[in-house]
């Protein structure tokens, strides 16, 4: 039986906004997204690069962390991004 992954993910756009999601296939999605054909958000704001993200066992799981980082401020994306990633340079993007 094929295991089922569920993903949320954060991408960072050419002009350094932050786009949050959920997809089943990370490797895809970001290529959609690349070609214009993802969000309409990212569109125009290509390319895209994969920022971070989190497998989960269910769909649910996954939306819901979606949710949660899509209500943040740019502020707080920040502080969830260097908790979740201890590595993340933000010095760029605090402007």
């Amino acid at each position: 039986m094929e295991k089922n992954e569920h993903f949320f993910y954060v991408l960072t756009c050419r002009d350094g906004s932050f786009y949050g999601g959920y997809t089943n296939n990370l490797e895809r999605r970001i290529k959609l997204h690349n070609e214009g054909k993802g969000a309409k958000y990212t569109r125009g704001r290509g390319p895209v690069t994969l920022t971070f993200s989190k497998s989960f066992d269910n769909k649910s799981d996954a939306l819901r962390a979606e949710y949660e980082f899509k209500r943040l401020n740019r502020k707080k994306k920040i502080e969830f991004l260097k908790e979740e990633m201890c590595n993340y340079d933000v010095a760029a993007e605090e402007l």
